[in-house]
């Protein structure tokens, strides 16, 4: 079952505090791993991420050691730290799907039964897991069907737009890389089709493309940008910021917002909301609203959400201003309500 970020979210912490393991599947740089992290948070969980593509079947039972005329497995690594855990601990399992099938028979136990040979688990330790899928040219080879069991839910993540875009205000990602993939969201997360050694478009080539814009010289983005996403991606987004650059400034915009043109082009558009949301002030909202206004007049309203939506979203504090309240009741106060 495909569950976008928000929903796998909302899972995870209904499902993390009643210790009910979760099995996440996804193409490669989707975000899996991060959403774990945020979920161990919003639930209290300390978060131990173990990688049992490395491990040997012992690092899950422990060691024997002579004891008088016996002997006994004494945990080590992972295994010792979630057995002495007293407080909430998830125990995520990245990649297991490129583990051994020796390695994941190992686990079956401590998934079901929470425990393993004379080792039992605290009650305060909850297991996750992830994998790549088989098409995803990751290495895996599958997941056995007695550890696929144990888990109470299997769901497959499938990044979106909305999602991504709203993490991406939140954490003042670049105005033009929102604006660019808002524009063309079927390059947010690409299937790889060939071997070649070479990066394809997702959520976490992106953010490299993120990290690098404004570091870069202009003279070798088209060169960064590819290695980061491929060239085809790469190539678009340069040509969007072509037009991007030759916009007139959000600040000439705020200046004169009764007489700024409005763009015709969605690539245009979609470039001056996300910059006008990202240059909004308390000083200067109720500029950044008359200029809203005139996107509504023309027929731009889904624009106009977008940039009161992504202003707020980086600046809370612009909700309490007076120019925004008086819009609440008026066309853009609907637009954001849906009706």
């Amino acid at each position: 079952m495909k569950v976008n970020p928000s929903q796998l979210i909302q899972l995870l912490t209904s499902f993390i505090p009643r210790r009910l393991p979760v099995l996440i599947t996804g193409r490669p740089g989707i975000g899996k791993s991060d959403i774990v992290d945020q979920a161990a948070r919003a639930t209290g969980h300390e978060l131990l991420i173990s990688h049992p593509v490395v491990e040997d079947p012992t690092d899950s039972k422990g060691l024997p050691f002579p004891n008088g005329n016996i002997a006994r497995f004494l945990p080590f690594g992972d295994l010792e730290r979630a057995l002495r855990a007293t407080s909430p601990l998830l125990w995520f399992l990245d990649d297991l799907g490129q583990a051994s099938p020796a390695v994941q028979a190992a686990k079956m136990q401590l998934l079901l039964a929470r425990r393993i040979g004379e080792h039992v688990l605290p009650d305060c330790v909850t297991f996750v897991a992830a994998t790549n899928r088989r098409n995803d040219n990751a290495g895996v080879t599958g997941i056995l069907d007695p550890v696929i069991s144990r888990f109470a839910t299997v769901v497959e993540l499938e990044p979106t737009i909305d999602d991504w875009t709203a993490w991406a205000v939140q954490n003042h990602i670049s105005p033009e890389l929102i604006a660019f993939l808002r524009f063309r969201p079927d390059l947010l997360s690409v299937q790889k089709t060939s071997r070649d050694i070479e990066n394809a478009p997702s959520p976490r080539t992106w953010g490299f493309v993120a990290r690098t814009m404004g570091v870069v010289p202009k003279e070798l983005e088209l060169i960064s940008y590819a290695g980061s996403v491929g060239e085809a991606a790469a190539t678009e987004l340069m040509s969007f910021l072509a037009i991007y650059r030759e916009l007139p400034s959000p600040d000439a915009i705020i200046l004169s917002p009764d007489n700024a043109a409005i763009p015709e082009t969605p690539a245009a558009l979609y470039a001056i909301s996300t910059a006008l949301a990202a240059h909004s002030t308390e000083g200067n909202f109720d500029r950044v609203l008359t200029y809203n206004d005139r996107l509504i007049d023309a027929g731009r309203r889904e624009f106009a959400a977008l940039l009161a939506r992504d202003a707020v979203r980086r600046k809370p504090e612009l909700q309490n201003t007076y120019a925004f309240i008086r819009a609440q009741g008026g066309p853009l106060g609907q637009i954001i309500r849906g009706q």
